[in-house]
């Protein structure tokens, strides 16, 4: 099997160097905990370094869930908006109690044909949305989306990771490509909700 593991699972976080970077970052994603009977996601940058982590014990309903730095420290939680009849989520700094969340996310829902996935909304000091900051764009199931800022700029994408002597990946190893200027894990998150509001459902990647 084609390497995916990190160099060193406990390393330093390189994730002060990824937000300082000029050109963009690429990460690899694998939809896997490294934990034994968790699942979740596992991410490393393009030396191979562990970068971001999700370890999710086995639950039939995942209503929260931790983004970790590869030490372990809680970046960002995100929890299910309670009640929501349609996908809406909060993304809470840190270990996150009863603090005021930093973005939420709403799946688009349209009886239409669209390419647009969801949208990310500020949440002001005040409370509440402050529209829509990030649009999401494309098709989860083939690893191919976009995120846009309220500008139309591309800060962040996520694409079919390329076959590596021969060997091609399914869609549980992809690509995560941040734009600079963009919080990787901000983008990591997206990754996460999108895996929540649209599933594991992956399409066949023959083609």
């Amino acid at each position: 099997m084609t390497k995916i593991y990190p160099n060193s699972p406990i390393s330093s976080s390189p994730l002060a160097s990824i937000s300082t970077e000029s050109e963009p970052a690429s990460l690899t994603v694998w939809r896997k905990s490294l934990l034994f009977n968790c699942s979740g996601f596992t991410v490393f940058d393009s030396n191979g370094n562990l970068v971001f982590r999700v370890d999710n014990y086995s639950s039939a309903s995942r209503t929260e869930i931790v983004l970790m730095d590869a030490a372990g420290k809680p970046l960002f939680t995100i929890r299910r908006k309670k009640l929501s009849i349609a996908e809406h989520w909060y993304i809470y700094d840190g270990e996150a109690s009863a603090a005021r969340p930093r973005f939420s996310v709403r799946k688009h829902v349209n009886l239409l044909p669209s390419k647009e996935l969801a949208y990310v909304n500020h949440y002001g000091r005040a409370g509440g949305e402050e529209g829509v900051i990030y649009g999401i764009e494309g098709s989860f199931s083939h690893r191919s989306c976009v995120v846009y800022d309220d500008c139309r700029r591309q800060v962040a994408e996520i694409r079919r990771k390329e076959a590596v002597a021969g060997v091609a990946f399914d869609g549980d190893v992809f690509r995560l490509v941040v734009q600079p200027g963009f919080d990787a894990a901000l983008a990591m998150a997206v990754v996460i909700l999108l895996e929540q509001m649209f599933g594991s459902r992956v399409a066949a990647l023959k083609d």
